[in-house]
């Protein structure tokens, strides 16, 4: 049977091998058999120093910790111990949050060993996983693994069960300007504008594209239009600086025709002459030695 991919399997998946299995009972003081639940004192925790979320909505914290407060934590939290009676969070974040609001003293939590890599993986990928990441948190939990768990495009991808080109994707996101990024943040604007903006090469027409969206409250249709307005425009005749433009000027004094000079921003180019029949290339030619 083919292996399951991480993501359909859970952060188990990251922990499928005896060093990461649930902390043995003779580790643990005064918690339950391995494989249980243990209560753990909440100040004996300490937050997920890998936690690629950094920010949190404290109205729906508020909301959680009320619900606590009446029902307890329904899901555990998981951690890791660090030392005797001492240890980081490696999933639940918001529920942490929420019982040191609720004013709780104990948590239900499993145990697990995990090394910093791991930590870091199952952090990124259980946030990943969640539907209420905006589109940067989830581009910089990408480039985190990436970078921090030396893993390619090809290998994220089956971790966390996506195609490469979804992971290019949001990992392109992360050039756009700050600007940009924090509106798509901020949910000013969605994924499918942020795509369309990211198309334009030019930082400063991404800028007034960007702006316009927010002005006109643009759908996705009419900024990708407008992206593609931007585009031609870049990619329209440049003017020549003055000097070739009067090199340009004197060719075509001397020729008696239609000269056209293009330079790019290393200094190279070419310069072509119009003509509209054979008599006028053979005059052309003569003029520059080169009829036989």
């Amino acid at each position: 049977m083919a292996k399951k991919s991480a993501l359909g399997r859970g952060l188990s998946a990251l922990l499928d091998n005896t060093d990461s299995d649930l902390v043995p009972n003779r580790v643990l003081s005064n918690e339950g058999a391995a494989g249980s639940i243990s209560g753990i004192p909440i100040s004996q925790i300490e937050a997920n120093p890998f936690q690629p979320r950094t920010r949190f909505d404290q109205e729906k914290l508020d909301e959680l910790a009320a619900s606590i407060s009446q029902l307890g934590i329904i899901q555990p939290l998981t951690v890791r111990m660090v030392r005797p009676n001492k240890y980081q969070l490696i999933s639940g974040e918001r529920r942490f949050r929420a019982s040191q609001l609720a004013g709780l003293e104990e948590v239900p939590a499993y145990v697990r060993v995990a090394d910093d890599q791991t930590m870091l993986e199952m952090a990124l990928v259980e946030n990943i996983q969640r539907d209420n990441l905006d589109a940067i948190e989830v581009a910089i939990s990408y480039q985190r693994l990436i970078d921090e768990c030396k893993l390619t495009q090809e290998a994220l991808g089956e971790r966390v069960g996506k195609k490469r080109s979804t992971i290019t994707n949001y990992l392109r996101l992360l050039k756009l300007p700050p600007q940009v990024q924090k509106a798509i943040m901020d949910r000013v604007i969605t994924m499918g504008h942020a795509r369309a903006i990211i198309n334009i090469d030019n930082e400063a027409d991404q800028l007034q594209v960007f702006k316009e969206i927010v002005k006109g409250n643009l759908s996705v249709r009419a900024t990708e239009q407008a992206s593609k307005s931007a585009k031609r425009q870049n990619t329209g005749p440049k003017e020549l600086p003055i000097e070739y433009q009067r090199i340009q000027e004197n060719v075509a004094e001397q020729l008696n025709a239609q000269v056209n000079l293009k330079v790019n921003a290393k200094g190279k180019g070419n310069i072509s002459f119009a003509f509209d029949n054979e008599k006028e290339l053979k005059r052309v030619l003569s003029l520059l030695d080169l009829w036989p």
